[in-house]
């Protein structure tokens, strides 16, 4: 019974990610996919007609999160699933130009099947963006909002309204999100380390298959894992003393905090950060999702 349930509930997710799936890749007709650009975009309807929001923010990478290996051992144990599976696959084939749908691995390691919304070269043409210093790698992990927009603010005109996304990589710089939260620029922890967390499965499934250039243009070629570890080292700066003693998460009070025998060893757990400085912003004891940073600090010393 309890096999049965568990068949159930994971053909129901199942399901559900071929739906999730067939949205993102045939959204009015093209999906959600920029074949030009190489990236992921929002789209609106106006009028019923459909136009991207070429806005290169962190909705772009959620996409890239969707990534999980099935082990061939696992699913023999299942064997409804699988019938289940194998069904969806035979007659959701179409769907498989668009995604990386249940592919094995080129190597010898072989064994499992890898389910993911991207296909690979849409998750390589992608990550070109991710790693890049001039659009959404900082010095303290990844953006939430492109660098681009920095110099060239995103205006979207509807009759006589114009709307803008600046680039705004610390506090809001509106209130038009409360204040005291802003997803147009600063490094959030959650969804780096749900980068972090899908690109060590890439690599799981692709091994030394596949390498991409980290930072882009820089010329070193790295496996999906050693990416992963180099986004949690730059989060981990977040924490880390500069030879001052100053720790980026403390703000602009840092030299004072240091100085400070009270204060030196208290280290606050912010809501965001400061792309360009590393600064904490927001809550001061977002102690839920930013202590994942010791994840990241683990994995950067153990390599794994």
């Amino acid at each position: 019974a309890d096999v049965v349930a568990v068949e159930d509930l994971a053909s129901k997710f199942f399901e559900h990610f071929i739906g999730i799936a067939d949205a993102i890749n045939s959204f009015g007709g093209t999906g959600l996919w920029d074949e030009q650009d190489g990236f992921y975009y929002d789209q609106i309807e106006l009028g019923g007609r459909r136009m991207p929001l070429r806005v290169r923010s962190m909705v772009g990478l959620i996409p890239l999160f969707t990534a999980e290996v099935l082990e061939e051992s696992v699913l023999e144990r299942f064997p409804g699933f699988r019938k289940r599976m194998d069904w969806l696959l035979e007659n959701r084939s179409e769907l498989a130009k668009n995604i990386t749908y249940m592919e094995t691995p080129a190597h010898e390691n072989g064994g499992h099947r890898l389910l993911a919304i991207p296909t690979k070269e849409r998750l390589v043409r992608a990550l070109a963006y991710v790693l890049d210093e001039s659009e959404f790698l900082s010095p303290f992990g990844i953006r939430s909002l492109s660098l681009v927009h920095l110099e060239n603010p995103y205006v979207f005109r509807v009759g006589n309204e114009e709307y803008r996304v600046d680039y705004a990589p610390g506090d809001a710089d509106t209130g038009m999100f409360g204040g005291n939260s802003n997803w147009r620029g600063p490094v959030w922890m959650p969804l780096n380390y749900l980068l972090i967390e899908a690109l060590e499965r890439y690599d799981f499934f692709y091994g030394d298959t596949l390498k991409v250039e980290c930072p882009t243009g820089s010329g070193n070629w790295m496996r999906l894992r050693d990416v992963a570890h180099e986004i949690s080292r730059r989060l981990s700066r977040i924490f880390v003393p500069d030879g001052e003693g100053v720790i980026p998460a403390w703000g602009q009070h840092g030299s004072f905090m240091a100085q400070d025998a009270n204060f030196k060893q208290l280290i606050p757990f912010h809501e965001f950060f400061h792309a360009e400085r590393g600064w904490g912003c927001g809550a001061e004891h977002q102690t839920g999702w930013t202590a994942l940073i010791i994840n990241c600090i683990r994995k950067c010393h153990s390599g794994k």
